[in-house]
């Protein structure tokens, strides 16, 4: 018995040599060109340069080593880029081989063991979901089917604001509200179910809206087994059991909801109108037609992908947006003089007018420049080994790439740090390609990124259209960087929020 523990624990120190021999193989004695890096540290590797919030601290490395640098994060190789001309060589010849994302256990718990279009390797499972986003769930039919639910959603919040704010002068916090409003128009148009002040059951509602917070606290979490992989063997460790827990009550949660949906798609008696509209119903339709690449558990991971990647990324954009046009009033009155110019004050704005508001496309876009909701994209991984810039990167390399640092670069931009949206004027995809990618790039880019700006947009314009807006106090709205996935205010956004008199009687018809 004494040998086979001994044999056991030989194996296992065998196994830990070999391990941090190749993970730790110092970069100068490798063959080829290899990215600049810092000095590191034993077994920790670069983490202890790491700072919050991240994307400013590798910002401040890339001043140091460049464009492109090596990190080594635990016993994760990393490669990060700041610049447009490696963005663009990232995603033309190396496209493919960047296609994979890294295989994190946030991607096992909560994105359906690495099934969801997120966290997916790239391969067939990948090119069927994103199939499905692009003809199906993101088509230009499928959002116009559905834009009458984003259009009730954006008179609830005009609504809201109203009867607040109808008395006179009032300070609101419109953080809860952005949230409750993208909250809705996803839930509305993937599952047909108002989730704030809807059909929903509070009790309901409540549970949903839990689970949805701790997917994101989750997800935004540094897990220290994704950069040092022998803490798996290690028993109690408390963000393994928390992803696990969610995962019990997320699959619980949204097993109900399929079932429900099915119940009502199968009963021909039922009359639930517009709701047969949701994407679930399209979902369970071609589950019925081939069910091995529609199963429940894709199904599941397709709504959850959404609600995280389509909820506080709009609310976060919509709240810097606000806070910028409050800071830039010359730039708020040039945006309610072209609407006014378009839309008269005996209706509101709807999204066929998007089209002819130029420069409110310009705000959502000059907001995203410098308030990118995923400043460093969501990261890469090398399938094989490559080269970027003329330096080698091997196989199993993360790549991040620092849109923040890029959006903000002098050598790319006149006057960076401005709130200029006059710079997009007469602008197409091609003029800012490489430097200006908030949806990131290639294969992996955001398929969400024209409802994304649909909702932004048209939300943005009405209040523009329908409110007088001040800053507290006289003094600027706080423009500092809070911690997470999608880059909040420190502090949330206040504002004096006023209807326009010219609106009143739209408002009171609402």
């Amino acid at each position: 018995m004494d040998l086979y523990y001994v044999s056991i624990l030989s194996t296992f120190l065998l196994t830990l040599f070999f391990f941090v021999t190749k993970h730790y193989l110092p970069i100068k004695t490798r063959h080829g060109k290899w990215p600049p890096a810092p000095p590191s540290r034993r077994i920790i590797g670069h983490l202890h340069l790491i700072k919050q919030p991240l994307h400013r601290s590798l910002q401040q490395l890339s001043s140091t080593y460049g464009s492109i640098y090596f990190l080594k994060l635990g016993f994760v190789p990393t490669v990060v880029i700041s610049s447009p001309n490696l963005v663009e060589e990232c995603f033309t010849r190396n496209d493919i081989i960047l296609a994979n994302r890294p295989r994190r256990r946030t991607g096992k718990h909560l994105n359906y063991d690495w099934t969801t279009l997120g966290s997916v390797p790239y391969g067939p499972l990948w090119r069927d979901l994103r199939r499905l986003a692009s003809l199906e769930l993101f088509s230009t039919v499928r959002l116009n089917m559905l834009s009458e639910i984003r259009a009730e959603e954006m008179r609830s919040l005009v609504k809201g604001l109203f009867v607040v704010g109808k008395e006179g002068c009032v300070k609101v916090e419109l953080r809860p509200r952005f949230s409750e409003l993208t909250f809705n128009i996803i839930m509305r148009m993937v599952t047909g179910k108002r989730y704030f002040g809807g059909e929903v059951g509070v009790e309901e509602s409540k549970v949903f809206r839990d689970i949805v917070r701790e997917v994101f606290e989750l997800s935004g979490a540094s897990n220290p087994v994704d950069f040092f992989p022998l803490l798996k063997w290690v028993p109690f460790q408390k963000m393994e059991a928390k992803m696990l827990a969610v995962r019990k009550k997320m699959d619980a949660f949204l097993n109900g909801l399929i079932e429900e949906c099915r119940r009502i798609r199968n009963d021909t008696s039922a009359d639930e109108g517009n709701n047969r509209k949701a994407m679930i119903y399209r979902l369970l339709d071609l589950q019925e037609s081939d069910p091995s690449n529609y199963s429940d558990q894709i199904i599941k991971g397709i709504i959850m992908i959404m609600v995280i990647a389509g909820t506080d990324t709009s609310a976060v954009t919509m709240e810097w947006a606000l806070s910028l046009l409050l800071n830039n009033p010359d730039v708020l009155q040039k945006a309610r003089v072209e609407i006014d110019s378009i839309v008269n004050h005996e209706r509101l704005v709807d999204e066929s007018d998007l089209s002819e508001l130029p420069y409110i496309h310009n705000i959502v876009s000059e907001t995203l420049r410098l308030f990118p909701a995923a400043p460093l994209l969501v990261p890469h991984e090398a399938s094989e080994d490559c080269t970027i810039g003329g330096y080698n990167v091997n196989k199993g390399t993360m790549v991040l790439i620092n849109a923040w640092a890029i959006h903000r670069d002098s050598e790319f931009w006149d006057d960076p740090l401005r709130f200029k949206p006059e710079r997009f004027e007469g602008s197409d995809s091609e003029t800012f390609k490489s430097r200006w990618i908030p949806f990131g790039q290639g294969r992996r880019s955001c398929p969400g990124g024209n409802l994304a700006n649909k909702v932004v947009a048209l939300n943005l314009a009405s209040l523009i259209q329908c409110f007088d807006w001040e800053k507290i106090d006289g003094k600027n709205v706080d423009l500092d960087e809070g911690f997470g996935l999608t880059m909040p205010k420190v502090r949330p956004l206040e504002a004096i929020c006023r209807p326009r008199k010219c609106m009143v009687n739209v408002l009171s018809q609402i």
